[in-house]
């Protein structure tokens, strides 16, 4: 195919607010969207800000939104449009803007921060830690995460209730909070820490309402709700309402 001209709206502004503007840019064989971007800074906007890293989707940096879904724009081929379709980018809806297509992704951080750390079997040394080669794949699913941030976007918890941010993890935080749960040798309860019962109180998993709408826009394919949202809330369910367990924990209680 050969070269053509892309009609492309992109959000240009910061903080204190802004607008659409409208380009008209070559597009080439084989391009993506970033590809176009980079183009539309060499020729027209050369004050066009925009995060990127490693142009191969695995840095997650150059996430936004592409005719409203969040992607990366690394990994959205033109070929993906008609000819004559106008391709909008905005930046990620949920989190503020810094300038143009950079948003203050500071709230990931935060809540990254805010999950409890591994914590490692005190009776083994370390090279002693020995794992099933199914538990491994468990966890290895959801390490592929590239902290892109799109889950987190499209999360309408997060996308369209500002007020629920300090409440509420998000899918990211919570899949990690599942991992931690999930994994045989993570001996936090041993120092006391109940993740199911954090998931629920401190990190708000019963916000989540599994539409499933993290997995939708995952660019390494993580089956988010399936794999490690709906389990983590079956657990944590069985903690807090299952009869048996409450006795469990009514008896230890009674016997200290």
């Amino acid at each position: 195919m050969s070269a053509y001209e892309a009609a492309f709206r992109l959000w240009r502004g910061n903080v204190d607010g802004g607008d659409l503007e409208d380009f008209k840019v070559e597009v080439n064989d084989g391009e993506v969207v970033l590809d176009i971007i980079h183009r539309l800074q060499a020729t027209q906007a050369p004050d066009l800000a925009v995060r990127w890293n490693c142009k191969a989707g695995k840095c997650g940096s150059c996430s936004a939104e592409i005719n409203g879904r969040p992607r990366l724009l690394c990994m959205t081929r033109m070929s993906t449009f008609t000819r004559d379709e106008v391709i909008t980018v905005t930046p990620l809806r949920a989190f503020p803007v810094i300038r143009d297509l950079v948003t203050d992704v500071g709230f990931n951080y935060a809540k990254a921060r805010e999950v409890p750390a591994f914590v490692p079997p005190a009776e083994l040394g370390p090279g002693e830690y020995r794992m099933k080669q199914e538990d491994v794949d468990r966890s290895q699913e959801f390490r592929k995460c590239i902290e892109c941030f799109l889950c987190q976007d499209t999360c309408h918890v997060v996308r369209d209730h500002e007020e629920n941010k300090g409440a509420f993890a998000g899918p990211r935080f919570l899949m990690r909070v599942a991992e931690l749960d999930m994994h045989p040798l993570d001996a936090a309860d041993a120092e006391g820490l109940d993740r199911k019962t954090t998931a629920q109180d401190e990190h708000g998993l019963g916000y989540c309402n599994i539409t499933k709408c993290c997995t939708e826009v995952c660019p390494e394919h993580i089956k988010i709700t399936d794999n490690a949202l709906i389990p983590l809330k079956e657990r944590a369910a069985d903690r807090k309402y299952d009869p048996l367990v409450w006795l469990g924990n009514t008896i230890r209680r009674r016997g200290r």
